[in-house]
């Protein structure tokens, strides 16, 4: 109830403030279970997609943004609760695994999952190379991908700026890419990787962004 209550008064006020260019809202699914792969420019992304989607969206926030101190910290793990964030820690193998058994708990609800395949923000713009962990979730839930270009968010929200700007933005959902069969005769570790760079392909397709060929390895983004 307080997830719907915010989003539609979020989407209310980010309509009107940013008037944002919203396209292929039709490619997700009304029901079941739905993975959103996202390219990931900025903070705000996290903020963008759920209120852009009228189902309630699931994605993984850094556990800090839910153990700040004072008014502030207080502020952001209200906002992250409500938006549907699931905190989880960042750093070892084993908790990498861990934050994918949460977004397979949430696709087995029949949720919407978003993920950033990249990993964290980029810092100058380029689309890194996609960490397979998007696969290893379509594959091991049978949901479909539906990838998703953000552009203008990293202008609304650069790296270390502590407020927001009023910038144009643009939200492109992309066709369903569906993994579910073809994909058996690979081994998989091969599997994922294939998937993986379909995957962002088509969020390449989208966003049009510069490929950087290599992997996001700058600490400091989102999860």
């Amino acid at each position: 109830m307080l997830y719907e209550t915010l989003r539609r008064v979020g989407s209310v006020v980010g309509r009107a403030l940013y008037r944002p260019r919203i396209e292929g809202l039709e490619h997700i699914p009304d029901t079941g279970p739905v993975i959103l792969a996202s390219n990931h420019l900025s903070f705000c992304d996290s903020v963008v997609i759920p209120l852009a989607v009228r189902r309630r969206v699931r994605f993984l926030a850094k556990a800090e943004y839910f153990e700040g101190t004072g008014l502030r910290g207080r502020l952001s793990e209200a906002t992250f609760a409500s938006l549907g964030a699931v905190p989880v820690r960042r750093g070892t193998g084993r908790e990498a695994l861990d934050a994918l058994d949460l977004g397979l708990r949430v696709l087995k609800d029949g949720e919407v999952f978003a993920i950033y395949p990249e990993g964290t923000r980029s810092r100058d713009g380029r689309l890194y190379r996609g960490r397979t962990g998007v696969a290893h979730l379509a594959l091991t839930s049978g949901a479909p991908v539906v990838p998703v270009a953000l552009a203008g968010t990293r202008e609304i929200q650069p790296i270390g700026a502590r407020l927001p700007r009023v910038r144009p933005i643009t939200i492109r959902f992309g066709a369903p890419l569906d993994f579910s069969t073809g994909y058996g005769h690979l081994k998989p570790g091969r599997a994922r990787r294939v998937i993986t760079d379909e995957v962002m392909a088509a969020i390449h397709a989208l966003s049009g962004q510069e490929q950087a060929g290599e992997y996001n390895n700058h600490g400091g983004g989102d999860a």
